[in-house]
């Protein structure tokens, strides 16, 4: 409990003060204008990719149900986006939300070849999810939140895009020191304890886990208070 207490300090400290991004530089590759989609497709959309591999159980595990409005956060090139459009059907709505508008370019073509009506795209910033109040039931980030370089900001507006009792699934890496590769241990910040913790401290309970879906990312659900 000690220790818990004292994190949560830590990262109400680090709210007070996040003026600065908490990973310089992590996203700069995706604002380049000339950001190569078919380059990113192949390495987004390959089998050797866990949550590429794993998609459909992901995407049952997520729990959508047909008239919901969900937000697919840093929805990449549309890996899960229309797998999400097909479940909440045509009364549903799904925002595909990215900070590269090439990205959302190829999502939108994607969705207008599947005549998925039911997607809009957002371009986000740094700091702002840019979703209307009270307009999803769910957000989905998945392989995304280690890319929030100002996690607190982006949470209280996700917080904000929540309807009552709305919800967040969060899949990221398993960062552990001497079981998680050189490419997770550099590029993901933090473990899953610290990045429970700041969405709780954003204002959310955590309310489930799968640990039956993924071996090298864990599956969290939390819910808006």
């Amino acid at each position: 409990m000690k220790r818990i207490a004292l994190l949560l300090l830590a990262i109400a400290s680090a709210t007070l003060a996040q003026e600065q991004s908490v990973k310089p530089g992590i996203n700069d590759k995706f604002l380049d204008p000339k950001l190569n989609v078919v380059e990113w497709t192949k390495k987004f959309e390959t089998e050797s990719r866990e949550i590429f591999h794993q998609r459909e159980k992901i995407v049952a595990a997520a729990g959508l149900k047909p008239g919901m409005a969900m937000a697919d956060i840093g929805a990449g090139t549309g890996l899960f986006t229309l797998h999400f459009a097909q479940a909440v059907g045509a009364n549903g709505k799904v925002y595909a939300v990215e900070i590269a508008k090439n990205f959302l370019q190829h999502i939108k073509a994607r969705a207008s070849k599947a005549s998925a009506s039911n997607v809009q795209t957002i371009l986000c910033t740094e700091k702002s999810v840019e979703l209307p109040t009270a307009s999803i039931d769910l957000a989905f980030i998945c392989d995304v939140y280690h890319h929030f370089e100002f996690p607190q900001a982006t949470l209280a507006t996700l917080h904000k895009a929540l309807k009552p009792g709305g919800e967040i699934v969060l899949i990221d890496f398993k960062r552990i020191p001497g079981e998680s590769s050189d490419f997770v241990m550099g590029h993901v910040r933090a473990g899953q304890d610290v990045f429970e913790s700041e969405v709780i401290a954003a204002g959310f309970e955590k309310v489930g886990e799968a640990k039956d879906v993924l071996k090298e990312n864990y599956f969290v659900r939390f819910r808006k208070k």
